[in-house]
């Protein structure tokens, strides 16, 4: 189970949970008996529809509120000591408390069973993040307009949106400072004829909305 590794050194609370969601059920019949019989077993990999439907009931509006928290992504969890069933775990980054939240869905049941927190950790960020820490660089009066210049030199057209850029966020997480608390990414941009943008001293304060150059 990866959230114990994610919050091994980050003293986090876990609170079970009782609320259900309403789930749809498939209808009964052939189809239905075949839908049965190929259903995943506990052991396997989540399937695309699970991992979008553990999305969806992690961020229901019950358990967070809105603008608060990203998804940032869904894997399977995997402790051995859980009951047998199909239970996926939910990463998600509270950006009013600068926190990790981590959900645990049970598929079946379509509830979230358990919930943890931690400060001090920081998952890889979401591709919204990505999007999100372009926008803000993009932005900024100097820097943006060395980027669009750059772009415009490289494609030989004007940079439409964040999404033209290929983009990798990495976490920025120093021992002092704002971002030692705060969502910080190193964002490294790709430009169209494959050369690299010189962002080695940029960093993205996601929860602040801020961008910083580093000093050396």
């Amino acid at each position: 189970m990866r959230r114990g590794r994610v919050f091994a050194a980050a003293g986090l609370g876990t609170v079970l949970l009782s609320g259900s969601l309403l789930v749809a059920t498939s209808g009964d019949g052939p189809e239905a008996a075949q839908a049965v019989q190929q259903s995943p077993a506990p052991g396997d990999p989540l399937t695309p529809e699970e991992i979008a439907r553990a999305g969806e009931i992690a961020t229901a509006t019950k358990h967070q509120k809105a603008g608060q928290a990203e998804l940032l992504y869904v894997e399977r969890d995997d402790d051995k000591d859980a009951e047998q069933s199909r239970r996926a775990e939910a990463y998600l980054y509270d950006y009013a408390a600068d926190a990790v939240i981590v959900r645990t869905v049970d598929l079946g049941a379509g509830k979230v069973v358990e919930e943890a927190r931690g400060r001090g950790v920081q998952p890889p960020p979401s591709r919204r993040e990505e999007l999100r820490a372009a926008e803000l660089l993009l932005a900024h009066p100097r820097l943006g307009a060395g980027v669009r210049q750059s772009f415009r030199k490289a494609a030989g057209r004007e940079l439409a949106s964040p999404s033209d850029l290929a983009l990798r966020g990495l976490i920025y997480s120093p021992e002092r400072g704002p971002c030692a608390t705060h969502r910080c990414l190193r964002l490294f941009v790709r430009l169209p004829n494959g050369t690299f943008l010189d962002t080695s001293r940029i960093v993205i304060d996601l929860s602040a909305k801020k961008v910083h150059t580093l000093e050396w």
